[in-house]
């Protein structure tokens, strides 16, 4: 729909004047025919230009990129290796507890970190979850 009729259809989508110039940035965006379908319905859908709308999607603090996810299951994996290293650990305390008759003074340590991973890794996934 070219962007004289989605004005009449939707009224004025400009956005309000600002108090100092926008002339610090100017993008050009390549799409596929099939990704500007999709911006042209989520910004008229939204009741704003797609470059308003890419600019609002861009500023805002919660979008979570495709990276950002990649990232986030990269440290996932390398918790989970350190929790398997952790697991080791407790099992070798466990069986010194069971042999000796006694729990090792060390194995604060180890109850410690395994509190903070798995700390860790409730955080990483509610950022992976979008939380």
């Amino acid at each position: 729909m070219p962007e004289q009729n989605e004005r009449k259809l939707f009224g004025r989508q400009r956005r309000a004047n600002s108090a100092t110039p926008r002339d610090a940035g100017r993008y050009v965006v390549k799409t596929n025919a099939d990704e500007d379908a999709k911006l042209r319905a989520r910004a008229v859908v939204a009741g704003v230009t797609v470059p308003r709308f890419l600019v609002e999607a861009g500023m805002n603090a919660n979008v979570q990129t495709s990276t950002d996810q990649k990232q986030l299951i990269a440290e996932l994996f390398a918790l989970s290796r350190t929790m398997g290293t952790v697991a080791n650990n407790v099992n070798q305390l466990a069986r010194y507890a069971n042999t000796e008759g006694r729990f090792p003074a060390e194995a604060e340590s180890v109850v410690a970190e395994y509190r903070a991973l798995s700390a860790r890794i409730d955080d990483t996934i509610r950022k992976l979850a979008g939380a």
